[in-house]
């Protein structure tokens, strides 16, 4: 259940530090805010806005509060695959994915190919330089890094399911990071102080504004689309190393976006930077850290979260922390028993599963929020 640590604050945090709320509270008190912010269970700092918070305004965006990695997200596949049917190793599966889903950054395609797929996107308000034109082919379809990343995971009923993390790679990076660097220039000349210039916004109705948008949806269609051709090749290559299989369902959906919605009889931008959507009947995906266990859940559509839950675990430890403080030798005890990048074990000490809250909390504590589904526990892992 909620609680309010500051005015204008909602917060479903049970682990929650000073500096997430100071930083929330700040994104509250702007006078676009039309009603409250409200701070997810994996709420932690972000650039500006909070990670896991939702942010309602009217008649104005703040594009850092997307983010720059617009339409982030994650699809799931159930397959009729149940544990009985996997070989007793997956490490088989590590090449084909690596080959065939490139990840790390900067990494696309070595022979790119446009498909109907990303040919149906159009293209972005914003003109591309030839640079950013091979950009947008080479990594359609690819991971990119940090947290995103391929699983292969079993439910409590043991069927096999395919998880998979990315978003608009580095095109949404750079449209993104353009319109943030013109709204906080738009706002300086205007001589409009912000107590974070990171939550500089665009007003509706002007060119600046539009443009974002356009480009905004755009690249959030990239991302789901980049998602939807990853989870194909992921499942075809599982069904090739098991030797059969079919697909059940697919649940693919953002959680760094903005959309217009209606909420307590207005019509405002809902920001979700790391929440995803929880109407009532909406399907989710709730990643864990790296060896815990994630989540496919169902909205209850609670109005006070503006029809939103958490996006995953949230970190507890920065990545700087985290390297500093654990070890290669304590994250592959962690992954014992999975198929992993084991060899990369020290470049992969930043998601060790103790950099993150309790994932199993941050479901207790959104239980208002959103019904599980199925759980889901790992047996392969492949990180960006």
């Amino acid at each position: 259940m909620p609680y309010q640590p500051a005015p204008n604050l909602l917060s479903w945090a049970s682990e929650i530090d000073d500096h997430t709320i100071a930083q929330a509270a700040r994104a509250a008190r702007m006078r676009i805010v039309s009603g409250h912010v409200a701070l997810m269970p994996d709420a932690h700092v972000g650039i500006g806005a909070t990670v896991g918070s939702v942010i309602p305004t009217e008649g104005a965006i703040i594009p850092a509060a997307v983010g720059v990695d617009i339409g982030c997200g994650m699809v799931a596949t159930e397959t009729t695959l149940t544990a009985a049917d996997l070989p007793d190793t997956l490490d088989k599966l590590m090449p084909l994915v690596e080959r065939r889903i490139p990840a790390g950054v900067g990494k696309g395609h070595e022979d790119p190919s446009v498909d109907r797929a990303l040919s149906d996107l159009g293209r972005p308000h914003t003109s591309l330089t030839p640079a950013q034109e091979t950009k947008v082919a080479r990594q359609f379809g690819t991971l990119g890094s940090g947290n995103h990343f391929v699983e292969v995971c079993l439910d409590e009923r043991d069927r096999v399911w395919t998880v998979l993390h990315s978003g608009s790679r580095g095109i949404g990076n750079q449209l993104a990071t353009m319109h943030i660097t013109g709204a906080k220039k738009l706002m300086k000349r205007q001589e409009m102080g912000l107590e974070d210039p990171d939550l500089a916004y665009l007003v509706q109705s002007t060119p600046e504004f539009d443009a974002y948008i356009a480009d905004m949806l755009w690249s959030q269609h990239y991302a789901m689309a980049s998602r939807a051709r990853m989870d194909k090749v992921l499942v075809n290559a599982l069904f090739q190393v098991v030797g059969t299989g079919r697909r059940v369902r697919t649940i693919n959906c953002h959680h760094n976006f903005t959309q217009l919605e209606t909420h307590y009889g207005k019509e405002l931008w809902i920001t979700r930077k790391g929440a995803i959507k929880a109407d009532t009947g909406d399907e989710g995906v709730i990643p864990g850290s790296m060896g815990a266990r994630s989540y496919i859940v169902s909205g209850r559509g609670n109005p006070d979260s503006y029809h939103s839950c958490a996006h995953g675990a949230g970190r507890r430890m920065s990545r700087t922390k985290a390297k500093r403080e654990l070890s290669a030798t304590s994250l592959k005890a962690a992954m014992r028993g999975r198929t992993w990048n084991a060899d990369r074990a020290a470049a992969l000490v930043d998601e060790h599963p103790e950099a993150y809250k309790s994932i199993d909390q941050v479901m207790d504590d959104q239980k208002d929020l959103v019904t599980v589904q199925h759980t889901l526990r790992q047996v392969f892992n492949y990180k960006g």
